[in-house]
């Protein structure tokens, strides 16, 4: 079997995300989701379909030329044999090692496609490729509740808006639930980068800790409360805030500051909760101090961003050495779900599953064929040949695309 020919896509939702998800930072609302993806294609008619998982934000162009870029290189190459195909992107490339955000989405899309045309030959789930699940359910948590929970959602501005939000979820079922209770002001802004950051006044302080007192004296002392930053504080700021809501009972901290080792070794030492980062921190390599320094105690790698499928194996089983637990990233299409879920099924350090509540909106459901959800707080994992899911006839149309062969 031979890869004959990469179908390169940026994908154009039905909306914006301002229509849907009102106040999203740093003017996120202004820009379209626009995952990035690529379906490989086989000289025996088998294809597979993979995702660099930076459908938001501002690099989701660079992840498209990129993913151009590096397909060119794998044209003829044995789709089976995805370790010597990584080997090669990141060593001959130049730019491969110790390369950023924008090379290795592009090579997850790659390195995620190539297992699902592994799954598809073999007629086998991507779970048993990797070993064989440990779970047939994944504990859940409703993420990103400060833009509301649902089709319906709005900023929360006031503590009964946050309250209100995670009762909702809790009532669905979920036992866990995450908010960035510094997003927005009370008038539903967004913060800017000065307030939160620095030694903070005692405003900001009590008012993010006020938000969190209501979540958890609404949700009670048997629903974790996981507290988003999006690396919007500093250490000083990220110090500060986990201070005064230490009482709360913080499942973890995610992504404190921008993550660097030496500011997350004063974080973690300045603070009783345990430490969750890694959307942003790529390969095994960078992960190594992170491992050795004890820093981090819930590990994110994002499934469309850190290395693929094949990288983000050798990153758990990395982390399992030093007893660190793992909840896979995803906040992209519903092709990074599926291998993400079946990634979780397969390690022993599993935590839990973020089910970001973009995973609730028609714009980001319309773009593949199967719209996995949880039930009661857990998903079930696919069994489905591959990967699990595939792009829909809907996403194939709408779309710029690049063919490389």
């Amino acid at each position: 079997m031979k890869i004959s020919k990469v179908e390169v896509m940026l994908l154009q939702s039905s909306k914006k995300m301002k229509e849907t998800v009102p106040g999203s930072p740093a003017d996120w609302s202004n820009i379209p989701w626009r995952p990035i993806v690529c379906r490989i294609y086989t000289d025996e008619g088998i294809y597979g379909d993979g995702e660099a998982a930076m459908a938001y934000a501002n690099a989701a162009p660079g992840a498209f030329g990129m993913l151009k870029e590096l397909s060119s290189l794998i044209i003829g190459a044995d789709p089976m044999k995805n370790e010597p195909i990584w080997e090669k992107i990141y060593k001959q490339t130049f730019w491969g090692q110790n390369g950023g955000a924008v090379f290795f989405a592009a090579v997850s899309a790659i390195d995620m496609a190539l297992w699902d045309i592994k799954g598809k030959a073999l007629n086998v789930p991507l779970h048993v490729l990797l070993g064989g699940k440990f779970r047939d359910k994944l504990r859940t948590y409703a993420s990103q509740l400060q833009f509301g929970w649902g089709n319906d959602l709005k900023p929360a501005i006031t503590t009964e808006d946050y309250a209100k939000n995670a009762i909702k979820a809790v009532k669905e079922g979920y036992d866990a639930v995450k908010i960035d209770f510094f997003t927005f002001d009370e008038e539903g802004n967004t913060f800017s980068e000065e307030q939160r950051t620095g030694l903070l006044k005692p405003y900001y302080v009590n008012l993010v800790e006020s938000r969190v007192k209501a979540v958890r004296e609404a949700v009670g002392p048997n629903v974790d409360i996981i507290m988003e930053n999006h690396s919007f504080l500093d250490a000083q700021s990220a110090i500060q805030i986990g201070k005064s809501v230490e009482k709360y009972n913080i499942f973890c901290y995610e992504e404190p500051n921008t993550p660097t080792p030496k500011t997350a070794i004063r974080i973690a030492n300045k603070l009783n909760i345990p430490i969750a980062s890694g959307e942003r921190i790529y390969t095994r390599w960078e992960y190594a101090p992170y491992f050795e320094d004890q820093t981090i105690q819930m590990i994110q790698p994002d499934i469309g961003t850190c290395g693929g499928v094949t990288e983000i194996k050798k990153i758990c089983d990395m982390a399992h050495v030093y007893d660190i637990g793992v909840q896979v990233h995803t906040c992209a299409s519903p092709l990074c779900t599926a291998v993400a879920l079946q990634v979780e099924a397969c390690i022993p350090n599993f935590v839990i599953h973020e089910h970001h509540v973009y995973n609730l909106q028609d714009f980001n459901k319309e773009l593949c064929i199967y719209d996995y959800q949880p039930v009661n707080g857990e998903f079930t994992v696919p069994d489905l040949p591959g990967i699990g899911n595939e792009l829909s006839e809907y996403a194939l149309k709408h779309c710029d695309k690049v063919v490389v062969e």
